[in-house]
């Protein structure tokens, strides 16, 4: 947990991993994948934040199965021919300074539909499309398709899933994971009552919604080495209108990272919404914030902040002021790559360079290093 000393540039111990600083680029699909496999783009794309300084990067959503993708394009980890590519991306950000994440989602009942350049639909069968599966039957919105609800065999096959892309990811070069339960995907979707309408032993109570999920990070955490951090990705709320009846919120969100705390999870990423078409978001700098912050005191486990977050001051100080233990960037990342060595500038902190850029570095700096996987 936060000491007085951390800021923005402090080291960040997570189990056997340190990263450099408090920075990390927060998963962001591209939708440039071919039968879910990482190419040029995705090395580019993730490379160059490496090179900008960010101590960890995430990838975007990696499926663990071709069902669990939201659209076509997305990357995916659900077989053993991934990992190459994969592992390529990997050993270029540990070259460059960075640590490497994988977020593995499943994308539930919002599944087979198009990428978001392209006017919103389900993508059909004849366009490579497939049927999507949710704790209910029912649609996301409109242009959305009816899921199929689980049953026990297909909740025990996407454990399995899950799984398969644990040891997929360690092979592939990656110091953690993330599991995809925010955004309404699939695990999000069990979570809130406006998703999970089951009455079996996976809707209706809390601790029926929350079941299935826990079931799910439970069998990545024993997959996954034990000197190696897990992360875990939630919406805090549904940001729902009361009109739309029950909801998930943040006490619920407090008492679920409780649990996710006894399962051995490491992190929880702060997101927020995502559920339901009729969200309303009051968006603006920083908004998301005090989610993470109220989590991380009652909950009593390390957050990380995501959301608005465009300042050096405004992200160091999330983190001074013990609001969360690390800050995901986004949108800011793809608006300036080199977004870490302008902060470290701004707040007068030190960085390392890539050696071929120390040319154009101000003042006293050392030149990057490499940095591995730790050994158990």
């Amino acid at each position: 947990m936060t000491q007085p000393t951390d800021h923005l540039f402090a080291p960040l111990k997570l189990r056997s991993l340190t990263l450099p600083n408090r920075i990390a680029v927060s998963p962001m699909c591209e939708y440039s994948s071919v039968d879910g496999f990482a190419n040029d783009w995705h090395l580019v794309h993730l490379g160059s934040r490496a090179i900008g300084g960010a101590g960890l990067i995430i990838t975007e959503a990696n499926a663990v199965s071709p069902e669990a993708r939201i659209t076509p394009g997305d990357l995916g980890i659900w077989k053993d021919e991934h990992i190459p590519e994969l592992k390529r991306i990997t050993a270029f950000l540990h070259q460059h300074g960075a640590y490497a994440g994988t977020q593995l989602a499943h994308a539930g009942r919002k599944a087979s539909m198009s990428v978001p350049w392209e006017p919103v639909r389900t993508m059909p069968a004849s366009e490579g499309g497939w049927q999507p599966v949710a704790p209910s039957a029912i649609r996301f919105d409109e242009a959305y398709p009816v899921p199929t609800a689980l049953d026990r065999a297909g909740m025990d096959k996407i454990i399995a899933d899950f799984v398969a892309a644990t040891h997929r990811a360690l092979t592939a070069g990656f110091d953690l994971v993330e599991i995809h339960a925010a955004h309404g995907y699939l695990l999000h979707e069990f979570l809130s009552p406006l998703s999970n309408q089951r009455i079996d032993q996976y809707g209706g109570s809390f601790e029926n919604r929350t079941r299935f999920p826990l079931e799910v990070i439970k069998a990545v955490r024993a997959a996954w080495p034990q000197h190696l951090p897990l992360f875990v990705r939630i919406s805090a709320t549904d940001w729902a209108p009361e009109s739309l009846g029950a909801s998930w919120d943040l006490p619920q969100s407090v008492a679920f990272s409780k649990l996710l705390k006894q399962a051995d999870v490491d992190l929880v990423d702060v997101s927020t919404g995502g559920n339901h078409p009729a969200q309303q978001i009051p968006v603006g700098s920083g908004y998301q914030v005090h989610h993470s912050d109220t989590i991380r005191r009652e909950a009593e486990i390390p957050t990380a902040a995501v959301g608005m977050i465009t300042e050096p001051a405004q992200a160091d100080q999330i983190i001074r002021t013990g609001q969360a233990d690390l800050i995901l960037l986004a949108r800011e990342l793809l608006r300036n790559p080199y977004w870490p060595l302008h902060a470290a500038a701004v707040l007068h902190q030190s960085t390392t360079w890539p050696v071929q850029y120390l040319r154009s570095a101000r003042g006293k700096t050392e030149p990057r290093q490499p940095v591995s996987t730790p050994g158990a």
